[in-house]
């Protein structure tokens, strides 16, 4: 079979992977100039290492990333630092990326709380029955078994923080279920950076017979009376006898809009958050303590969800001495930080700093760089499971696999792979039919 897959993310790559290894014939359309997604990074000049773009690592759980690998062969460039994380509370931080630490955690309380919290962490780490679970909200679930206060405290400003205050009760408690369930304190990144493992998957599509093509933005997809598809991009029309999108679900409608009405509904109805990431080179560690990830509350007037000093995880001698600092948020595209200047944010987000670090100085940026992007964090309602549009479509021969759909899950390169590995054995099924 001849087969477009449109998108050379981690789950357009796993999909090709899979597809090539069962001899058939593959092209990659990508809009952007190299692989890798929304985990593409950059390196600056005196880089031995690429940063992302928007923040990436993996959990030592990330069973399907571990798998790809590999099968890639090339695990043995994964490395699982311990890095520290922190809590804010009153004022100051506390470590938070453990049991012991997460049982020591001030805002916890003292006494019920903390048997409470313990227990509701253990049932949610041992079930799998989370079916039901999609059924009820985070804070109805919350409030009921883990207590009013240890829902204030520990998980109000997380969804506040995650889905703003637009979403924050409506998110159902599959999808902390799953956050819970499945990841581990200890975190991974690749060798040089997850840029170069983009470049190093490429490479080996190529190697294997695949065609990527960069640059090259998909404009439409038509159907053919032969059963086929047209593949409409800057390189011309191609036919494919199969098409695999991993695109947005609203770039999803807009590229195949002949798809039956309440498909394209679907697609439409899904809710979403876009991504506002600041990365700044700093001269001088900002974090004392050696901190790595810093969850901030909203309510604490810090103006972004999470800081994360990149540094204090990999090495700063991989960036030539920089200190690299992630400042990020997950916002409706609405929001005015989607119109605000790259001088107008940094003027936003500068002060803060000085509250991780007293001694914090405007002149120990180096150089900033500002990200956006529209689709970035699926929003789960109750029962999401039912409104998940279907892998295979209802069109012939068209196939779509993102974010959107990877749902108990959260978004992440671990569960792109695992769909992307799904399409393309539901690919390779039915062209045996």
């Amino acid at each position: 079979m001849k087969i477009a897959i449109l998108g050379a993310g981690y789950g357009g790559m796993a999909a090709a992977f899979d597809l090539l290894r069962a001899g058939q014939d593959v092209t990659v359309f990508e809009s952007a100039e190299a692989a890798g997604g929304l985990a593409a990074g950059f390196k600056a000049p005196g880089w031995d290492w690429s940063v992302e773009r928007f923040y990436h690592h993996w959990f030592q759980s990330d069973a399907h990333m571990l798998r790809l690998m590999d099968d890639l062969g090339l695990r043995r460039k994964m490395i699982f630092p311990r890095p520290k994380t922190v809590m804010y509370h009153r004022g100051k931080f506390y470590p938070f990326d453990s049991i012991p630490a997460a049982l020591m955690y001030p805002g916890l309380g003292w006494g019920v709380n903390k048997i409470r919290f313990g227990l509701v962490g253990l049932y949610l780490r041992l079930t799998n029955n989370w079916q039901p679970l999609e059924q009820t909200t985070v804070e109805a679930w919350m409030r009921k078994w883990a207590g009013d206060s240890v829902y204030r405290e520990m998980w109000e400003p997380m969804l506040v923080g995650k889905f703003g205050e637009r979403y924050a009760q409506q998110v159902n408690m599959a999808w902390m279920w799953a956050r819970l369930h499945a990841r581990t304190t200890r975190l991974g990144t690749y060798q040089g950076g997850f840029q170069a493992f983009s470049d190093d998957f490429a490479a080996h599509l190529r190697g294997m017979g695949g065609k990527i093509l960069f640059s090259t933005p998909v404009t439409a997809l038509q159907s053919e009376a032969d059963g086929s598809w047209t593949v409409r991009s800057a390189a011309g029309d191609q036919r494919f006898d199969r098409v695999l999108s991993t695109t947005s679900p609203g770039w999803m409608a807009r590229l195949a809009p002949q798809l039956p009405e309440d498909y394209l509904k679907g697609l439409l109805e899904l809710k979403h958050l876009g991504a506002v990431v600041m990365v700044l080179a700093l001269r001088r560690q900002l974090s004392p303590q050696g901190y790595y990830w810093y969850n901030l509350p909203k309510s604490a007037g810090f103006p972004y969800l999470a800081l994360v000093e990149h540094t204090n995880f990999v090495s700063p001698e991989h960036f030539g001495g920089d200190h690299i600092l992630y400042m990020g948020d997950y916002l409706e595209t609405d929001h005015a930080y989607f119109q605000m200047s790259q001088e107008e944010l940094l003027e936003r987000f500068l002060p803060s700093l000085a509250r991780i670090n007293p001694d914090f100085q405007p002149d120990w940026v180096r150089q900033s760089w500002l990200f956006r992007t529209p689709y970035a964090q699926p929003v789960p309602l109750l029962n999401h499971s039912r409104h998940i549009p279907a892998v295979r479509t209802p069109l012939n021969g068209l196939y779509f696999a993102s974010m959107s759909q990877v749902y108990p899950w959260d978004r992440g390169t671990n569960f792109a792979v695992e769909i992307g590995r799904r399409a393309a054995e539901m690919i390779l099924t039915d062209g045996q039919v």
